[in-house]
C-alpha cells in the first residue's frame, strides 16, 4: 500500500497565519451599503458557519487591518439608581441586586483611570453613567466635558453612554472634543418590548440620529441572549445596517445573568443559554453586513475560551473591552488580554486609527446614494 507522509503544521505556524496579512493594506473594494432587505442580512446569517465565517474574513480583510484589535477600558462614572426597567441590568432601581445608587465620581477620579488605561495599552477610554437622560443635569455635563477634555488631551479616543440625549446636548459633548456616543439598540425591534418597556425603541434611534447629525460617531449595538431568537439576531443586524450610516462601532454583548434583575432570576433562561457558536455567527454576519464598522467583544467575554475569541477575530471582530471591570460585571485583564494577542498574532490599534477611516467611508457612501437617488446598487458591493 502507498503511503503518504504530510508534513507536520506547527502551532506556531497557524497561530501567525491568524494574522498572516499584517503588513496588508486595507481597502475599500466592496462598496458600504445601508440598503439591506431583512431577507438578505438572514441568509447571510444562516450561511453554513465555516463559510460565513470565510465570507466574513474576505470582507474583513478589505477594510480593516486583520492583525489589529482595538483595546478599550470602561469605567463607571455614575452608578446605580437607574429609573429603567431594563430586565437584565444591574443599575435598575427597580431590582434588588446588590448595586446601591451612587453620586457621580469627580472628574480627578476619571482622569486617573484613563491615565491607567493608557499605560496598560488602552486607546479608548469610555465613560457610562446610569442615567436615563441628561435632562436637568447641566452640572453633570459640565464635568462630563471635563472629563472628555482629558481623556482627548491624553492622546486617547473618548466615549461616553449617558442615556438619552437631544440635540444641543449632543453638539455640547461634540465642541468638548468626544469621539464616540454610545447607545445600544439591545435586540430587534420585536423583542425589544419584552426586555424594556420604560423607553421606547423608537426613542433609542432618536438618541443615535441626534448623536450622529451632531458630528459625533455612534457607537451602538446590542445584547445577545435575552431569550431571542435566532430571527431577532437577524432583526438587530438589520436594523443597524439600514441606518443612515453604519455605526462605527459595534459592541456585541453577551448576557451576564446577574442576581435580582428578571433575566436573571428566571429559571426558564438556563435552557436558552447562548451557545458561543451564535456569538460567532451574529460577528461574522455584522462584518459582512457593515464592513467598515469596529465590532467589539463587550460584556460577557471573560466566559469565552481563548479559542472561541480567536474564531471571533477571524470572523471580524476587532475590538474589546480590557481593564479592571466592565460596568457592574467582570472584565478581562489587561495583562490577559496582550499575552492572548501576541500569542494569535495581533496587536493593539492606535487611537484614531479607525475613526477617521470610518467617516471617509460613510460620506464616499452618501455621496454614491445621493447620485444613486439612495436604489441604486455599486457594482463592487458586497453581494451574497
Amino acid at each position: 500500500m502507498l503511503r503518504t507522509t504530510l508534513p507536520k503544521v506547527s502551532t506556531r505556524v497557524f497561530v501567525r497565519n491568524l494574522a498572516s496579512h499584517a503588513s496588508f493594506q486595507p481597502t475599500t473594494s466592496s462598496a458600504i451599503r445601508t440598503n439591506w432587505t431583512r431577507d438578505e442580512v438572514s441568509k447571510i446569517y444562516n450561511m453554513p458557519l465555516m463559510d460565513l465565517v470565510f465570507k466574513a474574513a474576505t470582507v474583513h480583510r478589505q477594510h480593516h487591518n486583520p492583525a489589529e484589535v482595538q483595546l478599550c477600558t470602561l469605567y463607571n462614572i455614575k452608578s446605580g439608581g437607574c429609573t429603567e426597567d431594563c430586565k437584565y441590568c444591574a443599575q435598575s432601581s427597580r431590582y434588588t441586586t446588590g448595586v446601591e445608587a451612587e453620586k457621580a465620581v469627580k472628574p480627578a477620579e476619571v482622569i486617573a483611570a484613563a491615565k491607567e488605561a493608557k499605560a496598560n495599552g488602552s486607546t479608548r477610554f469610555c465613560m457610562g453613567a446610569a442615567w436615563r437622560d441628561m435632562k436637568g443635569r447641566k452640572n453633570a455635563l459640565k464635568n462630563v466635558k471635563e472629563m472628555i477634555g482629558a481623556v482627548h488631551e491624553l492622546g486617547m479616543e473618548s466615549c461616553v453612554t449617558l442615556g438619552m440625549v437631544d440635540k444641543a446636548q449632543a453638539e455640547e459633548l461634540r465642541r468638548a472634543g468626544l469621539t464616540a456616543y454610545n447607545h445600544n439598540i439591545d435586540t430587534s425591534r420585536e423583542h425589544y418590548p419584552k426586555v424594556i418597556t420604560t423607553r421606547t425603541f423608537d426613542e433609542r434611534l432618536q438618541t443615535i440620529e441626534n448623536v450622529r447629525e451632531a458630528g459625533v460617531s455612534v457607537c451602538s449595538g446590542g445584547i445577545l441572549g435575552l431569550g431571542e431568537t435566532a430571527d431577532d439576531h437577524v432583526g438587530f443586524l438589520w436594523a443597524l445596517a439600514t441606518m443612515p450610516s453604519h455605526p462605527e462601532s459595534l459592541p456585541i454583548n453577551r448576557l451576564v445573568p446577574i442576581k435580582g434583575t428578571p433575566l436573571g432570576d428566571d429559571p426558564a433562561m438556563k435552557e436558552k443559554q447562548l451557545t458561543y457558536d451564535t456569538v460567532v455567527r451574529t460577528v461574522a454576519t455584522a462584518r459582512v453586513v457593515m464592513p467598515g464598522s469596529k465590532i467589539r467583544l463587550a460584556a460577557g467575554r471573560y466566559t469565552m475560551k481563548e479559542p472561541e475569541q480567536a474564531m471571533c477575530f477571524m470572523a471580524g471582530a476587532n475590538a474589546i473591552f480590557t481593564g479592571k471591570k466592565m460596568l457592574t460585571t467582570m472584565c478581562n485583564g489587561w495583562d490577559e488580554d496582550k499575552a492572548m494577542l501576541e500569542k494569535w498574532g495581533l496587536k493593539p490599534m492606535k487611537s484614531f486609527e479607525r475613526v477617521d477611516k470610518h467617516l471617509g467611508e460613510q460620506s464616499h457612501d452618501s455621496k454614491e446614494k445621493k447620485q444613486c437617488g439612495g436604489g441604486c446598487n455599486s457594482a463592487t458591493e458586497v453581494r451574497l
